[in-house]
């Protein structure tokens, strides 16, 4: 049963790529076409991966989509003064392959007057791989140099109409990730690690947690709903094959998140609404743990309890969107999303491997029903070129101890279009 799920999940993340954090900006291709809103305005099967009492409103469907999505990513070294093997400058791609396929699908059922059950299939993770690696100047280093983390969500839920204006929902998020890591031999090494041989290429490892997400969906007035969703951090069992990479001996678990969102049916045709959304990155030593203190003087060895991470910050995203039916056939979408990249210039280092600094986005969507009970829906989010240049990422100091001064800057572009197919009964 569990490789049974842990096969399903897989076929969820596939290489999936994201643009908040690790993150997608939203979930569902109807949402998507809005810029990932949902919390107040379920429209689609995919509604437990952001507020669970959606489902409440969705009554009997079945829906499967797919996204293609293409990320340009890459990280530029200047001034380094590293005195062996031509040292560390230089500009290097990371973006192979460039495209990826993003499976999802779910379900919804009215089981009754006042419940309502669902069940969700997604995926979150990013990959970074360089032909040439920023690493290959350090005595060891291979090529090719990269991260691969993938993270498939099976969200089966559960809501319940309070009353005709008011639903809850708790959707029980059964969590699969996998990481790899390849070309940081160099860090293979007592002095750099607690745990040698538990650094890189050490294939796929896994790990797998379950936590809830529960949600609140209200109809405050005729026109205005309101909505809030919550999900603590899901505590995961550890990477063990890269114990000696990853803070706290392997540990990376999902950050909390929390959100609140509005939805206001301006018309009868037009709604707007809007999303405000928290992730709590820093709680994960794995991904907020300061790398400032490795490779320097009292250095932090990796994968030690106090040990680096990628230094990224809590982030807020704000998502604002539309949707018009325009007919009875078709209904047109537009929407932004807007964030704070979590990685601040300090931290650039480590993560010319982990480049996720997005932060304007743009998307389109439309809805087609072309047969009674069948509905095609398709979205397209750009999310724009944004380079984070470094401010003393990295710290002067020469081997055995240092990869001397200079500055790591990283950058990302990324695009995608997907469609979706649902039945409704």
């Amino acid at each position: 049963m569990r490789r049974a799920l842990g096969a399903l999940l897989a076929l969820a993340v596939s290489q999936a790529q994201a643009t908040v954090g690790y993150f997608q900006l939203g979930y569902g291709i109807k949402a998507k076409g809005m810029a990932g809103v949902g919390i107040a305005f379920p429209q689609d099967a995919l509604a437990p991966a952001t507020n669970p009492a959606g489902v409440a409103k969705l009554g009997n469907s079945i829906q499967v989509g797919l996204e293609r999505f293409y990320a340009e990513r890459g990280s530029e070294i200047v001034g380094n003064t590293y005195p062996l093997n031509g040292g560390l400058n230089g500009d290097r791609d990371a973006s192979d392959p460039p495209a990826f396929w993003v499976p999802e699908a779910g379900a919804t059922w009215a089981a009754t007057e006042t419940v309502s059950l669902g069940f969700a299939l997604f995926g979150n993770g990013g990959q970074t791989r360089y032909a040439q690696s920023p690493l290959k100047a350090l005595e060891g280093s291979s090529e090719p140099a990269g991260m691969n983390f993938r993270q498939g969500i099976a969200a089966p839920t559960l809501a319940w109409r309070v009353n005709e204006r008011h639903a809850v929902g708790l959707a029980l998020n059964i969590v699969v990730q996998e990481f790899e890591a390849k070309g940081f031999e160099y860090f293979d090494d007592p002095l750099f690690t607690t745990q040698p041989g538990r650094v890189t290429n050490n294939g796929t490892d896994r790990s797998w947690g379950v936590g809830p997400r529960i949600g609140w969906l209200g109809q405050v007035t005729q026109t205005v709903a309101l909505g809030a969703t919550w999900q603590p951090k899901v505590h995961m069992t550890r990477f063990d094959r890269y114990e000696g990479l990853l803070a706290q001996h392997g540990t990376f678990d999902v950050p909390e998140s929390y959100g609140v969102g509005v939805a206001w049916q301006v018309t009868p045709e037009l709604t707007l609404a809007a999303d405000l959304v928290r992730i709590e990155f820093g709680g994960v030593s794995s991904l907020g743990a300061s790398s400032s203190c490795f490779m320097r003087a009292d250095r932090c060895r990796l994968g030690a309890d106090n040990g680096p991470g990628s230094g990224w910050r809590d982030t807020s995203v704000l998502k604002v969107g539309a949707a018009w039916r325009a007919s009875a056939e078709w209904v047109l979408r537009a929407g932004i999303g807007l964030l704070r990249q979590p990685i601040p210039p300090q931290e650039t280092l480590l993560n010319v491997f982990a480049p996720a600094v997005s932060e304007r986005h743009l998307a389109f969507g439309a809805s087609y029903a072309f047969a009674p009970g069948w509905e095609l829906s398709a979205a397209y989010t750009h999310a724009y070129y944004n380079v984070v240049h470094g401010q003393d990422s990295i710290p002067p100091g020469d081997p055995p101890g240092g990869i001397g001064a200079g500055e790591a800057n990283i950058r990302m572009r990324q695009r995608a279009f997907g469609a979706s197919i649902t039945k409704t009964f």
